[in-house]
């Protein structure tokens, strides 16, 4: 049989009381032990955890297919680390959507520091080119640095008559439905100019065929089922040094040192085009541990420093200006807004 004792009404004495008051202290001592119990476990497993870290292969997720230009980057980089650090890191290629199916598989990914995003234009792009994105483009990501910025080009067979870019325009303009440009997927910057070039240019009729992937696109140029390709450096450069392909014009403020004969775009007399690079940083899901964040920071700009890794990048078509997380950030948000005015003013229908 369960006695209740009701106290309500009930006199007590001062020793009572005391007792009273002694016993709600220990119980909310007791309390803060339990709860300290509890904390300090998750405390110790977090800290243990970047102790260890990474004690397990860190997945680097390229949102492109393979043998694109992000591709190689992402595979130099992981080799680079791999040598610095003596630690795994693996390249995953997840294309599709434009790059959407790649960032959203890491905006989802646990943020443990063992799933990283390389990230292109196509992250500032998507923002004012999708009707809806499934991940939030600022909320869902944090920066772990710059990687590599790239000029693009504009390039043509070399038997083709037109050795600029405005005589490739007439051209285009006397034989209309006879020229097609190439890009890599929608959402790249090379897709952007191709759009744009149509549009500022009156060239209605120029195709623009769109392919998975760079070196795809690059492949239509030289098979000859376009006349015109739009694409970052690195595939093309190969070519064009061989003289198979003869580069227009290249994007960026000044021309790139191993074809100072090749004009920008701005000399050739399209002064807005000269922002519009091939941008590759590294991400990391939002709610990493800042601990590890800041390590992979610190590797990334110890690696990119190395003289080794320049020349790397560079004879791949790459220039490398090591900048860190707060630099990286702020031309990716920099980049949604002009990405998102050049969109409107394009009138580039959203998808």
């Amino acid at each position: 049989m369960r006695v209740r004792l009701d106290i309500r009404g009930m006199k007590l004495s001062k020793f009572q009381l005391q007792n009273t008051t002694l016993s709600r202290r220990r119980i909310v001592k007791a309390a803060s032990v339990l709860v300290a119990g509890i904390a300090a476990p998750t405390f110790l497993r977090v800290r243990s955890a970047f102790a260890a870290y990474p004690e397990r292969p860190v997945k680097i997720v390229v949102a492109n297919t393979p043998a694109g230009p992000s591709d190689l980057v992402g595979r130099m980089t992981a080799a680079a680390l791999e040598k610095s650090t003596g630690n795994t890191f693996i390249v995953e290629n997840r294309g599709g959507a434009g790059g959407n199916i790649g960032m959203s598989y890491v905006a989802r990914a646990e943020p443990d520091g063992y799933t990283i995003l390389l990230a292109t234009n196509s992250y500032s792009i998507n923002v004012g080119l999708y009707n809806k994105l499934p991940y939030d483009a600022y909320k869902d990501f944090v920066a772990i640095s710059e990687v590599v910025t790239s000029p693009n080009t504009f390039a043509v067979r070399s038997e083709l008559p037109a050795k600029t870019m405005k005589e490739f325009v007439a051209l285009a303009r006397a034989n209309p439905d006879k020229f097609n440009v190439s890009t890599p997927p929608i959402g790249t910057t090379s897709w952007i100019l191709a759009e744009v070039l149509k549009l500022r240019d009156k060239l209605p009729n120029l195709g623009v065929v769109v392919f998975k992937g760079g070196g795809e696109a690059l492949e239509a140029l030289l098979s000859g089922t376009v006349q015109l390709s739009s694409g970052s450096l690195p595939p093309a450069a190969p070519h064009i040094k061989a003289g198979t392909l003869r580069c227009l014009a290249v994007t960026g403020e000044n021309r790139w040192p191993d074809m100072p004969d090749v004009p920008t775009m701005t000399e050739a007399g399209y002064k807005d085009f000269t922002s519009i690079e091939t941008y590759i940083s590294l991400l990391a899901p939002s709610h990493t541990p800042s601990e590890i964040v800041k390590w992979l920071e610190k590797e990334m700009l110890t690696v990119l420093a190395t003289s080794e890794m320049k020349q790397k990048l560079y004879k791949a078509g790459f220039e490398v200006q090591p900048k860190g997380a707060d630099a990286a950030w702020s031309r990716i948000t920099k980049e949604i807004g002009m990405y998102k005015t050049i969109i409107e003013q394009a009138r580039i229908k959203k998808l």
